[in-house]
């Protein structure tokens, strides 16, 4: 099987090249373990090997912490998301219910429509963890955030202004430990993620599940469309999408809008990586 270009950047990270390397063979495997016919795969790839095959789609996922438990959090989740059909833990395989015609829910343009939808499939997802559960907890990742936001910072020569940095720490110590009744999160939940379907209109995919407060899920869609940015209006519609949210979903607008500052900046950067749109939602954020 042809691997997309798209998956190329793995070969730079550890282990990245071995798993590319590898990937054919866990590809025929699954194939014969399921009996799949499959087609080409999706492009573009960008994280995951996905393949369609009939009714179903293939995804394999690099052995990451993030992926470890998104099969378990599919199987968890309420019907807006897809249908976890099979899973091989040891290939860190899934076969999933295909969306068709699979089209994002990027495609709906005007924003507080396509924000109203988005948070009627979030909120479908919603359900609270099973008294013994796999999943990392929120409150964890915070506590993570903590030491490494500062640390990474310094590693990249502060690249961005200390008060912005000081308000995401701030923000993680107070809401670590203060959270609501706790679910399990898809946390990378936005426009991309939502798909056209046909047992319901939209389903989500690719969790990278947590277990913590509702507040935290906005996170990831109230910077949606992040190439948006630099248009005239950019801080309006993430304003709007915080009252939208926080009146359809009856969440804590203040706690959603401290998420979404720290949790830009804890995907924005690392040591070696600094993406200025991430940074760019965190000022936005931080005057909504």
């Amino acid at each position: 099987m042809r691997i997309p270009a798209g998956l190329d950047w793995w070969r730079e990270q550890p282990d990245g090249a071995e798993w590319l390397e590898r990937l054919p063979a866990i590809v025929a495997e699954c194939a014969e373990r399921w009996s799949l016919e499959l087609e080409p795969p999706f492009e573009p790839a960008r994280v995951s090997l996905v393949v369609p095959a009939g009714d179903v789609v293939l995804k394999v996922n690099f052995p990451d912490e993030e992926s470890q438990y998104e099969a378990d959090a599919l199987a968890h989740f309420g019907d807006g998301s897809v249908e976890l059909v099979a899973h091989a833990p040891d290939l860190r395989a899934l076969l999933i219910e295909r969306c068709r015609p699979g089209t994002t829910l990027w495609q709906v343009s005007d924003d507080a429509q396509a924000t109203g939808i988005a948070a009627t499939v979030l909120a479908s997802l919603w359900r609270a963890p099973p008294s013994e559960h796999p999943f990392r907890l929120l409150e964890g990742e915070a506590l993570k955030w903590i030491d490494e936001l500062p640390a990474d910072w310094e590693a990249l020569g502060r690249p961005f202004e200390q008060a912005l940095l000081d308000e995401a720490v701030a923000a993680l110590r107070d809401l670590g430990p203060t959270q609501g009744d706790a679910v399990v999160l898809h946390q990378d939940f936005h426009g991309g993620n939502v798909l056209h379907a046909e047992r319901r209109q939209w389903l989500a995919i690719d969790p990278k599940p947590l277990a913590g407060e509702r507040e935290f899920d906005a996170a990831s869609l109230l910077r949606d469309r992040r190439w948006e940015l630099g248009r005239p209006g950019a801080d309006t519609r993430i304003r709007r999408r915080l009252d939208l949210l926080a009146a359809e979903l009856g969440l804590d607008r203040e706690r959603m809008r401290l998420w979404g500052i720290a949790h830009a900046l804890a995907w924005g950067i690392s040591a070696t990586k600094l993406e200025q749109d991430m940074i760019e939602c965190a000022r936005f954020l931080s005057t909504a």
